[in-house]
């Protein structure tokens, strides 16, 4: 892991598409500013493993209903 120390206003790039900008410092809490293509997915890293959790859910879920479905038409 990277760490880097940036001050208010500062930034740091990310390739040539990415930048991340400190906007403010309020007691133990950043505001952080980020510029990036549309393409890019940002995420709070709680959402993001709340959507993959629901996706592995999902598809777990999924390969059951198949394997039923599997199961059922071979039981006739």
């Amino acid at each position: 892991m990277l760490v880097l120390t940036r001050k208010k206003n500062e930034a740091i790039q990310i390739g040539d598409d990415i930048e991340i900008k400190i906007l403010g410092i309020e007691g133990d809490q950043i505001k952080l500013g980020i510029a990036a293509p549309k393409s890019v997915d940002i995420y709070r890293k709680e959402i993001y493993l709340d959507i993959q959790e629901q996706n592995n859910a999902a598809a777990n879920l999924s390969l059951d209903l198949l394997d039923l479905m599997k199961d059922t038409h071979t039981d006739k």
